[in-house]
């Protein structure tokens, strides 16, 4: 029997839950604290302050676990490329914001750039590798694969982007993405260890390492992961999919991040064309739930069970 996602869960989680109150206090002493915006709902005023940029701990904890198992298992290099690549990305918009007190952080275009260029060579990688290229699986299809050809670089493009923003606009609550995004980790995991995709020590990584930074991220937060944590995520979940030809399955497992993405361009969208009026009382939708009523472990939980669901019926689309 395989021990490789246990070692490295226990591994990350370990490194993670000792590397996370390190950080909080290196954080409050250079003043790294949470700008809270005017119009978001007024209890998340009191957040102000909260050290950010927590997202460099577990990054941190998932880079150095996966050292120790990149000789045996070398498929999990690109996913690590690309997991630090964004992450690096995040922490460049969060240094402008926090540091350099531009609350707009980088400007659209650079973090569009940034991404793009991450993403091209990875998506470059995919399509010369000759196990991947530009085949990929269709759920309910029991296994069935579709070469898409040069269709495969605009699809990669919009899930890579897409993806990304919606892990970004999912960290809006106390634990939110970090608990969202364990149970896709552990989802990538399972399915890479029974169909020998070897690329089950990041997975793991970012699960156990997620589940230590929660010690401190749940309600109330002492910190937060900050965009470096979030992009990261994001370039995890779609770097692991790709890896195994499944970006499709993001649509099932990574429903929550869906949900958020079209309710923010949903509320724009309606907001233009009534010029003024409001669909939700707020987006992302996890602050429509919270203006009703919702407390944040209520809309927590109910997201990260949505998410379980949606994992199992992932596996099940296999």
């Amino acid at each position: 029997m395989n021990y490789t996602a246990v070692i490295a869960v226990i591994v990350s989680f370990g490194i993670s839950a000792i590397a996370c109150p390190a950080v909080i206090p290196f954080l409050k002493r250079l003043k790294f604290g949470q700008q809270i915006r005017e119009e978001g709902p007024r209890d998340h005023r009191k957040k102000s302050g909260t050290p950010t940029m927590g997202g460099l701990a577990f990054l941190f904890s998932i880079m150095l676990t996966c050292l120790f198992f990149v000789r045996d298992y070398p498929r999990i290099i690109p996913i690590m490329f690309v997991t630090l690549g964004f992450g690096v990305i995040g922490f460049l918009d969060d240094y402008i914001k926090v540091v350099m007190k531009r609350s707009e952080g980088l400007n659209p275009l650079q973090k569009l750039f940034g991404q793009t260029l991450i993403a091209g060579i990875f998506c470059f990688f995919l399509m010369y590798n000759k196990e991947i290229a530009t085949t990929i699986r269709i759920p309910f299809m029991k296994g069935y694969q579709l070469d898409l050809g040069w269709f495969f670089i605009p699809l990669f493009f919009v899930t890579t982007l897409g993806t990304d923003n919606g892990v970004n606009l999912t960290d809006g609550l106390d634990g939110l993405c970090a608990s969202v995004t364990v149970l896709v980790a552990i989802f990538v995991t399972v399915v890479s260890c029974g169909e020998e995709h070897g690329i089950e020590p990041v997975s793991a990584a970012v699960a156990g390492s997620l589940l230590g930074f929660l010690l401190f991220n749940v309600h109330p937060a002492k910190m937060f992961m900050g965009d470096t944590g979030s992009l990261a995520l994001g370039g995890f979940v779609i770097s692991s999919m790709f890896m195994m030809q499944m970006p499709l399955f993001i649509l099932i497992i990574g429903f929550v991040y869906l949900l958020e993405t079209v309710s923010v361009i949903l509320q724009v969208g309606y907001f233009k064309l009534t010029k003024g009026k409001r669909l939700f009382r707020m987006a992302p939708i996890h602050h429509h739930f919270e203006l009703g009523g919702w407390s944040e472990t209520r809309v927590v939980t109910v997201f990260s069970i949505v998410t379980a669901l949606m994992c199992l019926l992932g596996y099940i689309a296999l």
